[in-house]
């Protein structure tokens, strides 16, 4: 069988031409757009793998369907970006690829870590030799009560993290599973609260006006999960008026239309970015929580199974 991978950097594609031999797949690389690929006979392959940086609409999907793309694996966890509604309804099987948790687990308690030092500020004044500590005296996890919101393969390992740190801890989870208690009491009792859920119908904006009214003043929010977990023009105004004490985002609401690009000559045309930026309590990453060697191995490794299963399930049917 073969594979035709999409969106991939050099690193990627040195992965996959060093595992695709163990499982019988040719892959091949493209960096065409959808429209370009499905003019072009000598790319097309019943599976495809796209990043999460690839939004397949409808018409993608339609397009793709056309020339004989059955599945689609998305080198992500979550699958926001993909219309999976008409894929189902046009019989295109879309898989994802649970990668190990480590890398992200690690690098939220970074993000925690940092926003409750305030260390946004210092970094940016010794670029510029400016020496002198924050007016304010940073905070320890120990004295602290973390909140994490989604107790799947993620929010578990952060828990496991944390626990050398000999803070509280509570958990939320939409499965209600054993320890887990409703999301307002969370909200209420954390010092911080970490997101670590999907982005679904149900997920969207979970964090609104609503929910910041009920944390804590002075809590810190942490999301390296999906931008649109949160009303962003809420979270902007709970910063603006003091009621949380900061934010670290590695997502953001719309993010395709910046992150990965350089803006360094220009500036971002993005009033979310504009305006979190312009708060010296916000953190912002692009999207990079993810973004280790371990993981790219693993995502590779993991894409190269899905599709040889789902061949060998087509076989068999």
């Amino acid at each position: 069988m073969r594979l035709t991978v999409f969106d991939c950097e050099d690193k990627e594609i040195h992965a996959f031409r060093t595992l695709s031999p163990r499982f019988g797949i040719e892959t091949i690389f493209t960096e065409s757009p959808i429209e370009q690929y499905t003019r072009n006979p000598n790319l097309w392959s019943r599976c495809i793998s796209i990043s999460h940086k690839s939004r397949i609409t409808a018409s993608d999907l339609h397009a793709l369907h056309r020339t004989g793309v059955s599945c689609i694996c998305t080198r992500s966890i979550g699958y926001d970006h993909i219309d999976t509604g008409t894929a189902a309804r046009l019989g295109i099987f879309v898989q994802n690829t649970p990668y190990l948790p480590g890398g992200v687990a690690d690098y939220t308690v970074m993000l925690m870590l940092m926003a409750i030092r305030g260390i946004r500020p210092v970094l940016l004044r010794t670029v510029h030799n400016d020496f002198r500590l924050n007016a304010e005296r940073g905070k320890e996890l120990h004295d602290m009560t973390v909140g994490i919101v989604g107790f799947g393969r993620i929010g578990r390992a952060v828990k496991e993290r944390l626990t050398g740190f000999g803070c509280r801890i509570l958990l939320c989870d939409p499965g209600s599973i054993a320890d887990c208690i409703p999301l307002c009491r969370l909200l209420k009792e954390s010092d911080i609260v970490t997101l670590h859920v999907p982005l679904t119908t149900e997920t969207y904006h979970m964090m609104d006006e609503e929910q910041f009214h009920l944390m804590k003043r002075g809590a810190f929010l942490i999301n390296t999960g999906r931008g649109a977990l949160i009303n962003t023009p809420a979270l902007i105004s709970a910063l603006e008026n003091g009621d949380l004490g900061g934010a670290a985002l590695d997502v953001l609401e719309d993010e395709q239309e910046i992150f990965y690009c350089d803006h360094t000559q220009d500036c971002p045309d993005h009033a979310y970015v504009t305006k979190l930026s312009a708060l010296q309590n916000v953190i912002i990453t692009p999207h990079t929580a993810y973004y280790t060697d371990r993981v790219l191995y693993d995502t590779v490794e993991k894409t190269l199974m899905n599709c040889l299963n789902f061949e060998r399930r087509q076989n068999n049917d």
